[in-house]
This record gives C-alpha cells, structure tokens and sequence, in this order.
C-alpha cells in the first residue's frame, strides 16, 4: 500500500497578517487533505503540533513511506513585508523523486493558485524537511501569510487546496483520487 506522511508546519510563531498563524492553517489543511488520501486507499502518517521539527522527522523516518509533504506558508523579508506573491514548491536538489513529486504539485497548483505564473520549484539542500527524510521529501510555501490577498486567499481555499495536493500526491503515487 503506498503511503505518505503528512507534515503540517510547527510554526505557531509564524502570525498570519489578519489573525491566525501557520500552524493552524496548515493543520486545518492537513485535516481536510488526509480524508482524500486514506479514502484514496493510502497509508498516512502525521505530525503533531505539540512536536518538534526533529521529531516529526524522527516520526516520518520511522516508517519507510513513499513521500513526505511538509505544509507551510511563506513571508517576506521584513523590508518588504506583504509585497510577495507565489507558491514555491521545494525539494531536495538530487532527489529524483522528490523532483518528480514536486513538478507534479507545481503543475496541478497552477490549476488552482490566482497568479500560476508565481508557481515554481525549487531545489535546495538547506531544508531539514527535505534533507534529513528518508522519504522522497517535497515542502510546499502555498502562498505568503503576510500579504492580506494571500493570507484571505490560504483562509478561503483550504478544501481547495486539499483536494489540489491530494490530486498531486495521488497522482505521484500512482493511485486514482478518491472521494472522502
């Protein structure tokens, strides 16, 4: 059975412009993304928001899952605080799955995001999520919390969203998308 860990971020320090934070709005994603997968016939782990990055890490890696998809929302530098567009998908740059994974996110989220032209991958090794996974790892920014279109956007499109990455995981996956 394929399966996938889910990672919501752990940044409840992370403010949404208008009220909120990341963690929560990721988990509130996380909560309407894994009925798609499970019903999808996918073995899901998840983090926990009372955890630590290392050990939701720890917990990913204590299973030989087929992905890990960490959840997050982006900001600007202060300088230029809630002046930023676009969903940045990253990966680990030699991982070829990863890679895979992340194109396919990238493509399906033009569908949904409002500026597709701001949707891109990125390789990188700096990223914990992606480096220290034995998963095939891909970390999506879906948006930044600090511009007040984009925050409202995330806060107005979280079953979108979650049906969008259960599209995309399941694809990668090779499994068809099933209704919860």
């Amino acid at each position: 059975m394929p399966s996938v860990f889910i990672s919501p971020s752990l940044q409840e320090f992370n403010p949404y412009v208008d009220g909120g934070n990341e963690e929560y709005y990721m988990n509130l994603i996380a909560d309407e993304l894994i009925p798609y997968l499970l019903s999808s016939g996918l073995a899901v782990g998840r983090n926990s928001p009372s955890q630590t990055l290392s050990q939701a890490i720890e917990r990913s890696n204590s299973v030989n899952y087929d992905l890990h998809l960490a959840l997050h929302s982006n900001a600007a530098p202060p300088e230029i605080a809630g002046t930023l567009k676009g969903a940045d998908v990253y990966y680990y740059t030699t991982s070829v799955k990863g890679k895979r994974a992340a194109d396919i996110i990238a493509d399906n989220y033009k569908a949904l995001y409002p500026y597709p032209n701001k949707v891109k991958t990125v390789p990188t090794t700096s990223l914990a999520e992606l480096s220290r996974t034995k998963a095939p790892a891909v970390l999506i920014e879906l948006a930044y919390h600090d511009n007040p279109e984009e925050a409202q956007w995330i806060r107005d499109n979280i079953g979108n969203i979650a049906r969008n990455l259960a599209l995309s995981v399941t694809e990668f996956l090779g499994v068809p998308l099933a209704q919860p």
